[in-house]
């Protein structure tokens, strides 16, 4: 990869896989003593690291504040971080600051902006320090956002993480999972987090705004279809989200012999055993079809010599790739509506990106880190 893969600018970077910006730690020009590179995948569910000292992490992107001195006291810290802050959110100001995959901001006066930018800042700077960097290295992060996050999301996320690295470039996930498999050629991938679903077409070159798609069709989806389908079909049940969220993670499957699938939710106070199989099924296949139209999107707008190629070379990656059988309904769908398709699920769906994130920061040239400084 060279240097004129990477463009630089805010109206550059609304095409461009890559982003690249340098922090303001002008202590870092005084760093003699070697770099740790990073690949981060920054999640709406799931943040994850791979670092180049062999450290690998993934947590949960929650973060919590005590609300007052009494959950102070209860929780004996001033900031709670992944599962313990999502077991303790009702004592905390909570926040689950990358919606959508990119960081939560908005024009509503009910969204706490400024909180949302300290939690991303805060959410990074712990997945950093997980990595246990010493603290004579120089940090260089590569990050995976989604494929058409908006030029102020890339902005917001690059000023969230400028506290804790000394250079950091953004990268489209799904053309991080692609580059980390060398899969660069003649491939679709298929990135489905929590809140969006990245699809992206591989040829050869860098991908452009074209052959990038982005669509909420993702795991937040399916458990808000399981959630109306619960409430429509066992209106006497007691839920949350988390709790469905938490049901679809441990028996997500839409296999054609599926095993009943039979959960315990309160009703009126006392615990109560429903089988929700089906409704779990017609969740899970929701984001089947909007994938598939993705996918022919792609495929149909490219060159047709070359559009059978991409059709048997689609990488399913992701935490939403672990649903039982997905790969198997896409191939179906593909094959009904497209003739053909092939998918392959890549081997560790919560890596992937992180791997390949890691992957761009070891291969981008020394010379371009220098020149960001």
């Amino acid at each position: 990869m060279s240097k004129s893969t990477v463009e630089e600018g805010k109206d550059s970077s609304q095409k461009s896989s890559i982003t690249a910006a340098m922090s303001n730690t002008e202590a870092s020009t005084n760093k003699d003593h070697g770099v740790l590179y990073m690949g981060i995948d920054l999640g709406t569910s799931r943040t994850s690291v791979a670092a180049s000292n062999g450290v690998r992490v993934t947590l949960s992107s929650h973060v919590g504040y005590p609300k007052d001195v009494v959950s102070r006291k209860l929780l004996g810290k001033d900031i709670l971080f992944g599962d313990d802050a999502l077991s303790h959110r009702l004592s905390c100001r909570f926040y689950r600051p990358l919606a959508s995959g990119v960081l939560k901001l908005s024009n509503n006066k009910t969204d706490d902006v400024e909180g949302n930018m300290k939690a991303a800042a805060d959410l990074i700077r712990e997945i950093i320090r997980l990595a246990k960097p010493r603290k004579d290295e120089l940090v260089y992060a590569v990050c995976g956002v989604p494929a058409e996050a908006a030029i102020h999301h890339k902005d917001a996320i690059i000023k969230a993480a400028r506290e804790s690295v000394d250079s950091v470039m953004l990268c489209s996930e799904p053309f991080s999972v692609a580059y980390g498999l060398d899969m660069l050629d003649d491939a679709l991938v298929i990135d489905i987090g929590a809140g969006t679903t990245d699809l992206c077409r591989m040829h050869g070159t860098m991908p452009e705004e074209s052959d990038q798609i982005t669509t909420t069709y993702a795991g937040d989806y399916v458990d808000n279809q399981l959630s109306m389908l619960l409430a429509k079909k066992f209106p006497q049940a007691q839920f949350t989200v988390q709790m469905i969220k938490e049901i679809k993670e441990k028996h997500s499957s839409i296999a054609d012999n599926m095993a009943p699938i039979l959960v315990e939710l309160p009703v009126n106070g006392k615990p109560t055993q429903f089988d929700i199989t089906e409704e779990v099924r017609t969740a899970c296949l929701s984001i089947v079809k909007p994938m598939v139209d993705g996918l022919a999107n792609l495929i149909a707008s490219f060159d047709p010599e070359f559009q059978n190629r991409l059709k048997n070379r689609v990488l399913l990656a992701g935490g939403g790739s672990q649903i039982k059988a997905l790969d198997l309904a896409i191939e179906r769908e593909m094959h009904s509506r497209l003739g053909s398709g092939k998918v392959f699920r890549i081997e560790e769906p919560v890596y992937g990106g992180a791997n390949g994130a890691l992957k761009i920061a070891h291969d981008m040239p020394a010379e371009y880190w220098e020149k960001l400084k």
